[in-house]
């Protein structure tokens, strides 16, 4: 896991909404486009940004690709992020 690429992603609000939506089902890149007022080709580079930040996977099924969110990525990030958790800074 990329912590750059993964915060990269994770720093646009339609990649987010784009996480929930998948957390709900597994969607085709047209499923994903209907839901917003974008291109193909944003919409496109979008997924290519959660992929490489492997926020997401994908599989064929017949002539239909589809998107499922990668649960695994924001495992580590918890596990990352809690040992931050209790820190005090006071001297």
């Amino acid at each position: 896991m990329s912590f750059p690429n993964t915060f990269k992603a994770l720093g646009d609000p339609v990649r987010r909404d784009i996480l929930l939506t998948l957390k709900e089902k597994s969607l085709t890149a047209g499923e994903i486009a209907e839901k917003y007022s974008l291109s193909n080709s944003t919409i496109s580079y979008h997924l290519s940004l959660l992929k490489k930040a492997d926020l997401i996977t994908e599989r064929k099924y017949k002539n239909f690709i589809y998107y499922d969110i990668n649960i695994s990525v924001f495992e580590e990030m918890i596990i990352w992020l809690s040992q931050f958790r209790g820190v005090n800074n006071e001297e």
